[in-house]
């Protein structure tokens, strides 16, 4: 398995690093974890797609992001402990290697390389969000909509199973915007619209209008 998230770790830390996990199964609709659950695992991701979601009022929630094979969730676990702040659930059946904040201290006193490991998932998390913020303050919501659209066209292997709302929540903006910018897409042969499902088509043309 290749793990995107921990591009520029060694090829012997990453090893001993997945060594010390536990994999978890999980099925479609079940929550990893839920938010203010006490934070004690980094999941690395081996199949399936997880999604990120957080409280917006007392009852709804927000899709923030999907997680797909590769990437990692929870990763604050193995630094402070404490409470999670959001819910994870299954978005597919799939597979997580769960890394216990116990089991990576007792690697990084035998192995304190595999620090560098931590680090780049933060660092990466931090990249992350200060791309997002950019893109809120700098980017017209129609751009934000083809980003997201070009992202979980990734995850998903070009069928993006999500409602349109649930896209607007991921791209910060209204149902009404992600509807429009669909139907220009699908005029234009960027996307194909189906029913809750929309399939990327010509990705080099999303990116160019992503700007």
């Amino acid at each position: 398995m290749e793990w995107k998230v921990l591009a520029g770790v060694s090829p012997a830390d990453v090893e001993h690093l997945v060594a010390v996990t536990r994999r978890r199964r999980w099925a479609r609709g079940q929550v990893v974890f839920h938010d203010h659950d006490e934070a004690d695992a980094l999941h690395l991701v081996a199949s399936g797609r997880f999604g990120v979601r957080v409280e917006a009022t007392q009852r709804t929630s927000v899709l923030l992001a999907v997680i797909g094979p590769g990437d990692a969730f929870g990763e604050l676990a193995l630094v402070s402990g404490g409470r999670r702040g959001a819910t994870v659930q299954a978005m597919s059946d799939g597979e997580t290697l769960a890394l216990h904040r116990d089991a990576f201290e007792v690697l990084r006193r035998q192995r304190p390389a595999v620090d560098r490991a931590l680090a780049v998932l933060l660092a990466e998390r931090i990249r992350r969000l200060n791309n997002l913020l950019v893109e809120a303050y700098h980017l017209e919501a129609d751009a934000r909509v083809r980003r997201r659209l070009l992202e979980l066209g990734e995850i998903f292997g070009g069928g993006i199973p999500l409602t349109q709302e649930e896209i607007a929540q991921t791209a910060g903006t209204s149902r009404a915007t992600v509807n429009r910018v669909l139907r220009e897409e699908e005029q234009l042969g960027g996307v194909a619209l189906g029913r809750a499902r929309t399939e990327v088509r010509d990705a080099d043309g999303l990116r160019a209008r992503a700007v």
